[in-house]
């Protein structure tokens, strides 16, 4: 009895472990060396390179360069994908509900590496309208989905992912990091991020994430001519963290339902 209580003991760590090493990966396009994971983990080199070992045989990650740096592999990116794509299916129905709702568009997008790609819409019934092409790839740090995504991480993966230097599109551009993470700890507080004609001109917008219990991440974000949007920002904001509250507890229910 003790025995098989201690395997299983030993099952559940190795899991666990096995979790950190994909979660120090998560966003990290460039891949990691066994040394890095192993100082952001915690653990000694030696045991990372066993979990790297047998996550790489079931391609949960996969080789990035030719000096043994890894990165998240294609079995764990098709799972993430079935994954995303059945929590859009949940969020359809309340998106609809929020575009008649504000008679705005409402945009649902996955987090790509260091983007954010549009995957679904919802089309205001409005002669001025703003429609963005699904399959479209956005920046991170000057997007409302963008930041709703970024505002999910600390602030020193944050960094980590973007770099020192943040590309200007607009004039309204946030290009300072430090400035940035300073919103995003306000995004993390508020619980939606903002966009004021940072990325285009003439154009604002709000957004905010939805989570599973797995980690699966969606942004619900609504864009607007920002002559519009100075008076209804508060408004929308509202009804999009509703949204996303309606949007969650199907989600908790399915999650009740199944265990």
């Amino acid at each position: 009895m003790l025995r098989a209580r201690s395997k299983a003991r030993n099952g559940i760590q190795v899991i666990a472990r096995a979790a950190q090493v994909l979660r120090a990966l998560e966003g990290v396009a460039n891949g990691l060396s066994l040394g890095e994971i192993a100082s952001r983990v915690g653990l000694p080199r030696s045991t990372v390179q066993r979990i790297v070992n047998a996550l790489a045989d079931e391609q949960l990650v996969m080789a990035a360069s030719p000096t043994a740096r890894v990165r998240l592999g294609p079995g764990l990116l098709r799972l993430a994908a079935n994954a995303k794509l059945e929590i859009a299916d949940i969020a359809r129905p309340h998106i609809r509900a929020l575009s008649e709702q504000l008679r705005e568009t409402v945009d649902l997008s996955v987090l790509d590496g260091t983007e954010a790609v549009f995957i679904d819409h919802v089309v205001a019934p409005r002669r001025l309208r703003l429609v963005s092409a699904i399959g479209v790839h956005f920046p991170l740090h000057c997007t409302a989905n963008g930041k709703a995504f970024l505002a999910t991480f600390d602030d020193d993966h944050v960094r980590r992912v973007l770099g020192p230097r943040l590309r200007a599109y607009t004039r309204h551009t946030i290009t300072a990091l430090a400035r940035l993470i300073r919103e995003l700890q306000a995004a993390r507080r508020a619980g939606v991020a903002y966009d004021r004609e940072e990325h285009t001109e003439g154009i604002s917008a709000v957004g905010c994430v939805v989570k599973d219990e797995w980690g699966n991440m969606l942004a619900v974000s609504v864009p607007m001519p920002t002559t519009r949007f100075r008076e209804a920002e508060q408004k929308v904001a509202r009804a999009l963290l509703d949204c996303r509250r309606n949007i969650e507890a199907v989600l908790k229910v399915r999650r009740d339902s199944e265990h």
